[in-house]
């Protein structure tokens, strides 16, 4: 059976006592497996950095600049690998899986422009011959824990930023999909990073509390569930440390009475089933405005929707694939049983879809639900699957306050031809990223990706001008150089620069 290995310079140490199952999501069988790390496995990891670290920071912010730019070559060169190895443990159909690899690379494209983001301030004769000015310094080495959803994009998110300001970067990916992240790894090393700069551990929570508590790690970033987002977060902050955990979302589409309803099914459809639904920024819940577009809205989505071809990852007229493991299966299929237990419709059930040839695979078929309400569970929570949900209402007051309300506030989008109703739903709604009449509305790598409320605990966002801040401290320098005589100060007067 295939071994995926950490990837550290001296290797993973003895066999790993502990290991965990990595499927084929389209098959359902095991295809390999990967040994999952413990605390001294991580001080190996952090000692190794702690040896690249110091002449990596030292080196000066153009040549950190072309590796990057030679990481981004081998990206590219390797693209169809790379989303073949990416696809065939996650599951997700292998167009979709470029796309992960291309938005990570944007973060990388950002990063190689690291001499001119990483420029601090100056102020020429701030006093009588005094001279302020402040630059951007690494913290030394980063951590990042990533999930099995994005294992390409989310971890070059993190690691191109932290590494192109001068830190050495340990990654502890899902054990779910590994190998996509040590493959990343090893591209960076051939394109002229130190070994040891970037290093990939695996494990589970043994891992994960080793890296929080881990005293020569300063900064640590966190994309998952909620739950364990709060968890990092308050364990990494009470051990000192720099913390941004992103967590769950339930995003909502709001459709206006004169939206194109055309475009917005079309919209739909991806965001709320591609990938299987196992997106952060997926749409799972729609919103129309008024009960004749909510009537219009599931006339049209209906045919669209059963018109969706669900197959294996390497299908290349497959709108998506399966999910990533059984358990995530029958956790899909609970969320459908438990919003039928509570009233809602089922319009389109996904539940129990069997894709001929390929019976064992994960698949979950797309489903639709009506009449869902906001005191149901199956709405407060995150299904992660295939499963489109309507909440209707009666007017845009209700629409703007039902995101608003939700204790996730990760993305929302709203759906209309009117530029007044578009503005103040995006001035008023409390939700960290807002799409008009874009259905995932994930920032530019050169903006920053961030939710509110318990979609993200921290202040500081991922990648762009607040990952940079995140990954770097400032330092203040105040100087005078004297031309003798002194200026007849007081020297126990705290100086102004009056």
């Amino acid at each position: 059976m295939r071994q995926v290995n950490h990837f550290m310079p001296s290797g993973g140490g003895a066999a790993p006592v502990r290991t965990h199952k990595i499927w084929n999501p389209s098959t359902g069988e095991v295809q390999a497996e990967v040994g999952l790390g413990d605390a001294a496995l991580l001080d190996k990891a952090v000692a190794n950095a702690k040896e690249v670290q110091p002449a990596w920071a030292a080196t000066n912010p153009q040549r950190r600049a072309r590796v990057m730019f030679k990481f981004k070559e081998l990206i590219e060169a390797n693209m169809q690998e790379l989303a073949e190895l990416l696809s065939s443990e996650h599951g997700k159909v292998v167009d979709d899986a470029k796309g992960d690899v291309q938005r990570g690379l944007e973060v990388i494209e950002y990063a190689c422009g690291i001499p001119q983001v990483l420029k601090g301030e100056y102020t020429l004769g701030a006093g009588p011959g005094i001279d302020v000015y402040s630059s951007r310094q690494p913290l030394g080495i980063g951590a990042g824990i990533t999930p099995f959803n994005f294992p390409a994009m989310i971890p070059m998110w993190m690691f191109g930023m932290a590494i192109a300001a001068g830190n050495a970067f340990i990654l502890k990916p899902s054990e779910r999909d590994p190998s996509v992240p040590v493959r990343l790894a090893e591209l960076f090393v051939e394109a002229g990073a130190p070994e040891g700069l970037l290093q990939v551990v695996h494990g589970d929570k043994e891992m994960v509390d080793a890296i929080l508590d881990h005293a020569d790690i300063p900064a640590v970033s966190f994309v998952g569930s909620s739950d364990i987002a709060h968890y990092v977060y308050k364990r990494g902050v009470e051990n000192g440390k720099r913390v941004q955990a992103m967590g769950g979302a339930k995003n909502h589409g709001i459709v206006m009475p004169d939206a194109d309803l055309d475009q917005v099914v079309n919209d739909l459809a991806g965001a709320a089933f591609g990938s299987a639904g196992e997106r952060c920024m997926a749409l799972p819940v729609v919103v129309p405005v008024g009960q004749d577009t909510a009537e219009k809205l599931k006339e049209k989505l209906i045919p669209a929707i059963n018109a969706l071809r669900v197959g294996v990852s390497t299908d290349p007229d497959a709108h998506y694939g399966p999910v990533v493991t059984p358990e995530h299966k029958a956790s899909i299929e609970r969320w459908i049983d438990v919003a039928e237990e509570e009233g809602a419709e089922v319009v389109i059930d996904g539940r129990g879809f069997s894709l001929q040839g390929h019976e064992d695979g994960f698949f979950v078929g797309p489903t639709l639900l009506d009449n869902v309400t906001p005191q149901m569970k199956s709405y407060q929570e995150e299904i992660f699957g295939p499963v489109l949900q309507i909440v209707r209402a009666n007017d845009f007051e209700e629409a703007v306050r039902l995101p608003s309300d939700h204790q996730y506030g990760n993305g929302v989008a709203i759906f209309t031809r009117n530029g007044h109703a578009a503005r103040e739903f995006a001035s008023r709604v409390n939700v960290g990223m807002v799409g008009i009449n874009v259905p995932i509305p994930v920032p530019v790598s050169y903006h920053s990706f961030g939710g509110w409320k318990r979609s993200g605990f921290g202040d500081t966002d991922q990648y762009g001008t607040e990952g940079l801040k995140f990954w770097t401290k400032v330092k203040k320098i105040t100087q005078r150089w004297p031309d003798g005589g002194g200026d007849g100060s007081n020297a126990f007067v705290i100086p102004t620069m009056g």
